[in-house]
């Protein structure tokens, strides 16, 4: 199917600058933009390749100031990527018209106590405990184990070998992808005089709110008393652990293998890297940001901070201090030779 760039700037409320009538029939990267194909700039880094792309349609920022003449069609909105996203769910749902799952599939287990909403799909091998509520079309795909008591709501999606422990909580439109654990005990063990480990039951339970997406093969422990919280909205990459009666607030979105210590509370819309370490026990304020690879040893209190480093602190004095860092085989050597030469006689000293 064919989509012009003045059918596409109506879906997305877009600027059309060039020939309204050009169609497409394929996405691409930019720099992998080939005739007959729509595609996006929304990084400055990739603003070379629009100048060189064979692309016939693509969609920029209205901020974007051309260099030099292009041969594309471009639409102008505010935020290229939030548009480009529109597009891509739309493309999605076109191509997975008629296809939705539904119906249970053998063989699977579903207790006889368990309660299933309308056209709820169940793969094959899942398991379905007692007492478990499925809302109006979930889907749990083949290999899922969701244990005694959950209850996850509306049009939400468990892939293929998601395991959901007993009593947590799922809100609606929620996404877990494959291999993913809620729920599992929390790391409670409390030193014993002999020096061996009693292990705490971890009685709490994990509760995720609306509109939450969770990456594969991310752990989500069940809390010690109460809940593990995860906030409406929040998106969770890959290979996240979450420890217990931890809080995410709403929106906040985390890169891949961060670890959050129990029982720290993370505020709204934060950006947290990948490869982020936070200790437990402490609270981040709204809007923080936390560059890649940091340490996060101490609270957060100010809203809208913006940290980097091991351990983290403010991330403009933590890049002065890299450069610092970096500087400072060469000033060894400076020192060193006017040490040689007031050795020599040859600087006089005062």
């Amino acid at each position: 199917m064919q989509f012009t760039a003045a059918q596409i700037a109506a879906l997305i409320g877009a600027k059309v600058e060039g020939d309204a009538n050009v169609s497409i029939s394929d996405i691409a990267k930019i720099e992998e933009g080939r005739q007959g194909a729509l595609s996006f700039v929304a990084n400055p880094k990739y603003e070379p390749y629009l100048y060189e792309t064979k692309a016939s349609i693509v969609i920029v920022n209205d901020a974007l100031q051309l260099e030099k003449p292009v041969t594309a069609t471009l639409l102008r909105v505010p935020d290229a990527y939030a548009a480009f996203a529109v597009l891509l769910e739309k493309y999605n749902e076109f191509l997975t018209a008629g296809t939705a799952k539904k119906g249970i599939e053998q063989p699977s287990f579903i207790s006889e106590s368990a309660r299933l909403g309308a056209d709820v799909y169940v793969g094959a091998f899942a398991y379905i405990g007692n007492k478990v509520t499925l809302g109006d079309r979930v889907k749990v795909y083949p290999g899922a184990y969701i244990g005694d008591g959950v209850t996850i709501g509306d049009d939400t999606v468990i892939h293929a070998g998601v395991k959901i422990y007993h009593q947590c909580r799922l809100g609606r439109q929620v996404i877990i992808h494959a291999g993913t654990v809620i729920g599992a005990d929390g790391f409670g063990f409390a030193p014993q005089a002999d020096g061996t480990y009693k292990k705490v039951p971890q009685l709490g339970n994990v509760e995720i709110e609306d509109q939450v997406e969770i990456g594969a093969n991310t752990t989500i422990d069940r809390a010690t008393m109460g809940s593990t919280l995860i906030r409406r909205g929040v998106k969770l990459d890959n290979l996240i652990q979450v420890a217990h009666n931890v809080e995410i607030g709403e929106h906040t979105v985390i890169a891949a293998q961060t670890g959050i210590s129990g029982s720290t509370r993370i505020g709204r819309q934060c950006m947290i890297g990948g490869q982020v370490g936070i200790v437990g026990h402490i609270q981040i304020a709204d809007n923080t940001r936390i560059n890649a690879q940091s340490g996060l040893s101490k609270s957060i209190t100010q809203p809208g901070t913006a940290v980097n480093g091991t351990p983290a602190f403010d991330y403009k004095s933590c890049l002065k201090s890299q450069a610092i860092f970096r500087n400072l085989p060469d000033w060894v050597q400076r020192i060193q030779q006017l040490e040689d030469r007031l050795d020599a006689g040859l600087v006089k000293e005062g």
